[in-house]
């Protein structure tokens, strides 16, 4: 089972890859301040129980944490201890969050092996970013290094880093002005991760992916589904 845990919610936009943010694209559309950082009603919700004192949510639920924000943002340093303490307290379930900011998990979570049902992946969005934010990353004692290439804005080279990653996803850009991703990116990116094998997984195409030098607009419907047809191996 698998559940959106949006504890908080707003962010502030870090790089390049931010340029057409999902979260500010819908909080504009409702007139809505995306960059004012607030708790959510859901804030509680990994531990919310039922009317017989039973979790709601059961054993084994992967909560996809701060989806709608970044969980390491300086706003929620105040919250950040008491959403730590429920992913304790659900040992029993998983909890998954995508960061930019990979220079502040230190600084937030004091020791990351307290915590081993959560994964911290890190979103790197050129070769700029990738530079900059992998060794940082890397030097944490976390669970699992992932990356998340998404937008994939360029190729990108992990050479100097691929032996020590256990799985990279990438994907394209959404929305109106979403960016071109060249299908040959995510081609190089397989192919990096085959060699030294790290795990790879093509999340999703994007509005607009070049192939063999053709543009094609994917309605957002296919975009998963695309993605999962393009090769046969995602590992």
């Amino acid at each position: 089972m698998e559940v959106t845990y949006n504890c908080w919610h707003g962010c502030h936009k870090k790089s390049e890859g931010c340029m057409h943010c999902y979260v500010y694209r819908r909080d504009e559309s409702i007139g809505k301040d995306a960059g004012q950082v607030y708790k959510t009603r859901s804030f509680d919700l990994p531990v919310r129980r039922d009317r017989n004192g039973e979790y709601k949510y059961p054993s084994g639920t992967e909560f996809m944490l701060c989806f709608s924000s970044d969980f390491f943002i300086e706003e929620a340093d105040e919250w950040r201890k008491d959403v730590l303490s429920m992913i304790k307290e659900r040992s029993d379930c998983s909890f998954f969050c995508i960061t930019k900011r990979p220079e502040r998990i230190a600084f937030c979570i004091e020791n990351l092996r307290d915590y081993p049902n959560l994964v911290i992946a890190c979103t790197m969005e050129n070769q700029k970013r990738f530079d900059e934010r992998c060794p940082i990353y890397l030097g944490l004692d976390l669970v699992s290094r992932q990356i998340m290439i998404e937008p994939m804005l360029e190729r990108i080279d992990m050479s100097r880093y691929i032996d020590q990653i256990d799985l990279v996803a990438c994907g394209g850009e959404t929305g109106k002005d979403s960016r071109i991703l060249d299908f040959e990116w995510v081609k190089d990116i397989r192919e990096q991760c085959r060699k030294r094998k790290a795990g790879f997984y093509f999340h999703q195409t994007g509005d607009k992916i070049l192939v063999d030098g053709k543009l094609y607009h994917i309605p957002r419907r296919y975009q998963h589904s695309q993605a999962r047809k393009a090769f046969k191996d995602q590992y």
